[in-house]
């Protein structure tokens, strides 16, 4: 399995907010963001990981770049407009069967990641996507899926097949790509809509349901995550 960590946001939400490292440095249990997902990848059949940084952040480089692994670690430094354009600079490294991608804030429990990787790496379909019916977020994006859990349609509001929201984890295989290009040559933005696309082009996707998972966009998220983590 190939992975990929989009990490070239600001955090400049954290910085305002008096969080004086870069998100993907924020310590969890000690450990920063970005290398507590590189363990968890490699612990679930990395052949090689992918990762987006900005060029404002070399502190993030620097910890990569001292990091051991038995794998490829394929570091970009871009400046992109939107998550979709850091895929677009990504996708040249996930051109392989089937990949898994993550926003760096993205905090789950390792249990459950690792049988939704499984049951993606045995599935037919097009893409699995993690939902999550914990909603703490300022600007969910809701699932419409059907009762088999078949991915109906991506939405800003609730609806009525709207149990889950995104969990910014996406299990994908390289026909996205795809749309991903035409997304881009048409000017788009926003992974959300890179996620109505891949619906309109009609691709196989499937919602894959996590207990909870947390998105580190505020100073409180990160007590939040903290104490999830160190749940029993």
């Amino acid at each position: 399995m190939d992975y990929a960590i989009i990490a070239a946001g600001e955090g400049s939400r954290l910085a305002q907010e008096g969080v004086l490292y870069p998100k993907p440095l924020v310590p969890l249990d000690g450990v920063p963001l970005i290398e507590r997902l590189i363990r968890i990848f490699a612990r679930h059949n990395a052949h090689t990981i992918s990762i987006i940084i900005n060029s404002r952040q070399p502190q993030t480089r620097q910890l990569l770049e001292k990091l051991s692994h038995d794998f490829p670690l394929n570091i970009i430094v871009k400046d992109t407009p939107s998550s979709m354009h850091s895929m677009h600079a990504l996708a040249p490294y996930l051109k392989a069967d089937k990949f898994c991608l993550t926003t760096v804030d993205t905090i789950f429990r390792e249990e459950e990641f690792g049988k939704y990787i499984e049951r993606f790496e045995n599935s037919d379909c097009d893409g699995m996507m993690a939902v999550t019916d914990y909603i703490d977020d300022e600007k969910p994006l809701y699932v419409g899926t059907t009762p088999d859990m078949q991915i109906t349609g991506f939405y800003d509001t609730p609806q009525e097949n709207t149990r889950y929201i995104s969990g910014g984890i996406y299990a994908l295989t390289s026909v996205s790509l795809e749309t991903l290009d035409r997304c881009i040559a048409s000017g788009s933005s926003r992974m959300r809509n890179f996620q109505r696309s891949l619906v309109e082009d009609r691709l196989c996707l499937t919602a894959y349901p996590f207990g909870k998972i947390i998105d580190i966009d505020h100073a409180e998220d990160i007590i939040k995550a903290q104490q999830f983590i160190q749940e029993k």
